[in-house]
This record gives C-alpha cells, sequence and structure tokens, in this order.
C-alpha cells in the first residue's frame, strides 16, 4: 500500500496556515515550518492547524514529497537552494512592490521563473498564489459543486504540474493547468485572474482574453 503524499509548508504567516489547514483537512500529512525554532510555532499550529506538526525546516523538507512556499519573497531570498534540491516545489508567493518593496532580484521576469532559476536542482510549479488567503479557504468546495471555484496550476514540466493540480483538486479548487511558468504571469499581481475568485469557465476565458491582448 502506498503511502500518502507527505506536505511541507514553509511559512507560517498568513498563507501557509490557510494552505496547511486545507491540506490537513484533505488527508494528507502536513509539517510547517520557518527559519526558526519549530517551538515558536507550536503554539499557533496547535491552534490554527490542528493535525500539522512543526517541525525545523530542513527536517520537515527532508521527509517531504511536496514543498509549499508560502513565505513572504524577500525571505525566500535567504533560502539554502540545496534544501530544496530534488524536491517538487510549489511557489505559492508573489512579487508586489506596493506592498513588499522593490526587491532587485525580481524586477526583471516573472517571479515564478526567477524561483525556479535559484532552485536548479528542484520542480517548480506556481500556484495557490493568486486566491487572498480568506477566500482560499471559504471559497474551497468539494468536487461537482456548482460554485467550486478555480485555480491555476503553472509549471514547465506536465508530470509536476499533474500532480500539483491533484492537490489542489483535493483542497477544493477546479485546477486549470498553464502550460509554463512563463504562462503563469497571469496568476501574478496585476494578472487577470489574481485577487478574485472566478468558476473554471470564467477563469479559461480571462486567461484567454489576457492572451489575445499580448500578441
Amino acid at each position: 500500500m502506498s503511502q500518502p503524499t507527505r506536505l511541507a509548508v514553509l511559512g507560517a504567516g498568513h498563507v501557509g496556515p490557510v494552505i496547511a489547514r486545507l491540506a490537513t483537512k484533505a488527508g494528507y500529512p502536513v509539517a510547517i515550518a520557518t527559519s526558526g525554532d519549530p517551538e515558536d510555532i507550536a503554539l499557533i499550529t496547535e491552534l490554527l492547524v490542528p493535525g500539522a506538526q512543526p517541525r525545523w525546516a530542513s527536517d520537515a523538507v527532508a521527509d517531504a514529497d511536496i514543498v509549499v512556499l508560502a513565505m513572504p519573497l524577500h525571505r525566500f531570498l535567504d533560502v539554502d537552494p540545496g534544501l530544496l534540491s530534488g524536491k517538487l516545489v510549489v511557489d505559492a508567493m508573489n512579487y508586489w512592490p506596493a506592498s513588499d518593496g522593490v526587491l532587485r532580484a525580481f524586477e526583471d521576469g516573472g517571479s515564478s521563473e526567477i524561483v525556479a532559476w535559484r532552485l536548479a536542482g528542484s520542480t517548480v510549479v506556481k500556484a495557490l498564489n493568486h486566491i487572498g488567503y480568506h477566500e482560499l479557504e471559504d471559497r474551497a468546495r468539494p468536487t461537482g459543486s456548482p460554485d467550486r471555484r478555480a485555480a491555476g496550476v503553472a509549471g514547465d514540466g506536465p508530470a509536476a504540474v499533474a500532480t500539483i493540480a491533484g492537490l489542489v483538486d483535493r483542497i477544493g479548487y477546479d485546477p486549470v493547468p498553464l502550460d509554463s511558468l512563463r504562462a503563469g504571469r497571469v496568476l501574478q499581481p496585476g494578472g487577470p485572474v489574481f485577487g478574485i475568485t472566478l468558476t473554471r469557465p470564467g477563469f479559461e476565458r480571462a486567461v484567454r482574453e489576457d492572451a489575445r491582448s499580448l500578441r
């Protein structure tokens, strides 16, 4: 019998606990970590993500099948790429200068493309970044619900995108695969689906219309 897919969520601010909570409810074993001692987040984990395990980041990542980056983007710059080598990584971060200030490392190109360049030994998929953390939990619905919303999944490897699409489906959203990390720029701040929740037809229409506008 195969073991369940294990998640490590790096980040315990707003987004990380929501993703960890949804994944735990969906039946995934979840570890949550920050850059510090897991004892520092033990209480918040117990209260906000019951069932998840606070761990040192290195231990959480070592045991994980999927690693979710849910930290502020400037903190990602301090992450050792070797820590994530060989891992399937979900980039749930955003580059939003109006909120976080200018990060020169992310000024040229899509943020997930730059994350992937920095994590050259990992497989990076962009997902779970374009829906606000309150809505991400409130809008989650079981498969087949008429008001189920869509969530984009962008990556350069079809197998990795399919795996993360399965995660997105299990936590309550209709996954919409995009065929490259570059295509995932539509999920970023300023993109046509950022900050709003749409059903699959509306999501796909917004992405198509944006693609036409860039021709």
